[in-house]
């Protein structure tokens, strides 16, 4: 290991370790200093997350784009200050932390035993809201986490998924797709965060007006097993309570084949994803490169 892996490892171990002891207060002010700390530095993540929002709202002053990167930093250091503490959190803090919209088309999904996907994008605090699923609707999941290095920072990540009662599958490997299909089959949840393909071999969907790549393993659960794939989008207001909104299930094309109904259901989940963006772009925790342009510089800007 590294001594720039032992240290990144030395402090997120900090941040479980210290700041789920903070009162909540603290916790909140000490993550809006941190954010705007990096937003003055303008380091790499900074210009980035300014450069992803230039592509949601393109016809924002350059000062609206760093109010926007500014706001952006501070929903960030809110996701994890609030993810550094939920293990701490009661289940009743839980259970009222996340007031999520048309939650029916999960609990009616769940109730009719077919499976359920639950695809979000950054968006928010996705560790809140699977923690909420296991807490008040007493409702285990399973999903994918991208594997770390170094591998100590894995396990961390993994075993503070696992104590919020969730099934943590290595994105590498090659077994987890058949593993969530297994569960899907069972009529169990998998849920997923869906807006960067991590594997260079996803789909193309236009995204804000550009090509971007997003994981068809959503679509792909989805025709494989029967069930239902249910985009997911979240975001903060001005209160300690995230709200959210299940949005209604992609339907699989009745025809074309697996790669083109792929395309169709991917594009939809795309589509729905940008819904949320665009309404609340600051809570879009967007600090890599996403768009193919972005990703190959000789196909526009960076």
């Amino acid at each position: 290991m590294s001594a720039q892996e032992r240290l990144t490892d030395a402090l997120y171990g900090l941040g479980w370790g210290t700041v789920k002891k903070l009162p909540e207060p603290v916790a909140v002010r000490l993550g809006r200093a941190i954010a705007d700390l990096a937003w003055k530095q303008r380091g790499k993540g900074v210009q980035r997350l300014e450069s992803n929002y230039a592509r949601v709202v393109p016809d924002a002053s350059p000062q609206r784009l760093a109010e926007l990167s500014r706001a952006g930093m501070r929903s960030y250091l809110r996701y994890w200050m609030e993810s550094f503490r939920l293990p701490a959190w009661s289940p009743e803090r839980i259970k009222n932390g996340f007031d999520p919209k048309d939650v029916h088309y999960l609990t009616d999904g769940l109730a009719s035993d077919q499976g359920v996907i639950l695809a979000l994008p950054h968006l928010g605090n996705w560790d809140l809201a699977g923690a909420w699923v296991t807490t008040k609707l007493q409702t285990p999941f399973t999903t994918v986490a991208e594997r770390l290095k170094p591998e100590t920072l894995y396990d961390r990540f993994v075993a503070y998924r696992e104590g919020l009662g969730m099934e943590v599958l290595p994105h590498s490997g090659g077994t987890a797709f058949g593993t969530l299909a297994r569960r899907l089959r069972d009529g169990g949840l998998v849920c997923l965060v869906s807006d960067r393909d991590l594997s260079a071999s996803g789909v193309e969907v236009d995204f804000f007006g550009a090509t971007a790549r997003m994981p068809a393993g959503p679509a792909l659960l989805a025709q494989q097993t029967g069930a239902l794939l249910l985009p997911v989008t979240l975001w903060y207001d001005e209160s300690p309570v995230m709200q959210g909104r299940v949005h209604p299930p992609i339907e699989v094309p009745e025809s074309g084949t697996r790669a083109e109904k792929t395309s169709v259901m991917t594009q939809a989940l795309a589509d729905a994803f940008a819904s949320g963006i665009a309404e609340h772009p600051e809570d879009w925790h967007m600090l890599q490169r996403l768009w193919l342009a972005d990703l190959d510089p000789s196909k526009g800007p960076s």
